[in-house]
């Protein structure tokens, strides 16, 4: 490790642009896509702004950590899916639940009702085709100004990031599951 010494300057100058609804996305192959989605939308709920969650692959029972704290703070989430693609019974159904649910968050984008509205691992009905991107890319343009937009997933279609006013990709570098531990409660769930 290199030892530095601190700024003693600020290192940027305040951006002269107008406030307005962020379009954010968390892609990429590492840990913490929707914890960080979370982490944003806790610190929104936190300043009294009106947040929903959609949960895409989630199941509406889900009981995460995630799921008991937004209960706690009041921060509603919605789970939209049936779970891993891979434990479908019914790819078709599992599409079709993805098209409902992409019903009611466009409703909400388009709404203005909400200063964020998450959309927690919507990457995986896009890349298998369950939605269109088209109309992906229509809501986001359409929200009204002051909407904040959070998407997650991985192998985000490239459509997005290119619209996206910030985009973090997390990648792996070291992964417990790798080295055969399980996932853990309080740390995957």
């Amino acid at each position: 490790m290199q030892i530095e010494t601190p700024p003693s300057e600020k290192p940027y100058e305040k951006p002269e642009g107008e406030r307005r609804g962020l379009v954010i996305v968390n892609t990429g192959d590492g840990k913490g896509k929707t914890t960080a989605a979370f982490g944003l939308a806790f610190r929104a709920t936190g300043r009294g702004k009106a947040v929903k969650v959609y949960q895409f692959m989630k199941v509406p029972t889900a009981r995460f950590g995630e799921h008991r704290l937004s209960e706690q703070v009041g921060l509603p989430v919605e789970g939209l899916g049936d779970g891993f693609s891979w434990k479908s019974r019914d790819l078709d159904h599992s599409g079709q639940l993805a098209r409902e649910g992409w019903e009611k968050a466009k409703a909400a984008i388009l709404s203005g009702e909400y200063f964020l509205v998450v959309l927690d691992e919507v990457t995986y009905p896009l890349i298998y085709g369950w939605l269109p991107l088209q109309e992906v890319l229509d809501t986001l343009a359409a929200r009204p100004k002051e909407v904040h937009v959070c998407i997650t997933g991985r192998r985000c279609p490239q459509e997005i990031i290119d619209v996206a006013d910030t985009v973090t990709e997390m990648t792996m570098v070291k992964h417990a599951f790798k080295a055969g531990i399980p996932a853990q409660r309080g740390i995957e769930d």
